[in-house]
């Protein structure tokens, strides 16, 4: 089997990084390689690009340079942990990739979708995931979530309004649309097992028809 990428999209609050480690713990009981990263971030330039982006003290910080930074730190991501991880045939995890960027700054900072992804295309040289997975919940709900959540990690986009929320859905809705052959909706509201459970037998499924078609 070649390497897999797969990766975790949705709103804040959705339960995503969750659920990926518990995948993760999941698919390595089955035998498979397996490896955990985030974006931005996963390693030490992105980490600190990271650091720049969610900082809640930047909130004066114009919607194309935060676009330019995700895609920078996705590029030195991509090339410093996900390429030589898919090279050596281990399934990659990653929590959020270029769906965010589409999302976040191309639909809802009106920065627009087709122009982000170009941005883009340039930084990740054509690589798409082999499989996505989308945590569907209310945009309410999931800033309730997190509102509850001691332990989460508070960063700048916790900061908007409810009205930007929503738009980061609505563009969800889009790319489940335009992706729809790799996109995969998971509902996330149900208990925690329930939605690990799910989400694993799609990638099971993703990770076995790639499988066959490589034979």
């Amino acid at each position: 089997m070649s390497g897999q990428f797969i990766t975790f999209e949705g709103g804040e609050g959705a339960g995503k990084t969750t659920v990926l480690k518990a995948v993760a713990d999941q698919l390595e009981k089955l035998g498979y390689q397996v490896i955990t990263t985030r974006e931005p971030g996963g390693i030490e330039i992105a980490e600190k690009i990271r650091n720049i982006i969610l900082n809640p003290v930047y909130t004066d910080m114009d919607a194309r340079t935060e676009a330019l930074l995700y895609a920078a730190a996705r590029r030195q991501h991509l090339v410093e942990r996900v390429v030589p991880a898919l090279d050596d045939d281990q399934v990659v995890l990653c929590d959020r990739f270029i769906d965010s960027s589409l999302a976040y700054q191309g639909y809802a900072r009106g920065l627009g979708i087709d122009e982000v992804y170009q941005m883009n295309q340039f930084a990740i040289g054509n690589k798409m995931p082999d499989l996505t997975l989308f945590f569907d919940i209310a945009p309410e709900e999931g800033l309730k979530r997190i509102s509850l959540n001691n332990k989460r990690e508070k960063n700048r986009l916790d900061l908007e309004q409810l009205s930007f929320h929503q738009s980061v859905y609505d563009a969800y809705m889009l790319l489940l649309e335009r992706f729809r052959d790799r996109i995969v909706s998971i509902d996330a509201s149900p208990k925690l097992e329930i939605v690990v459970e799910h989400s694993l037998d799609v990638i099971l499924q993703c990770i076995d028809k790639n499988a066959f078609g490589q034979k």
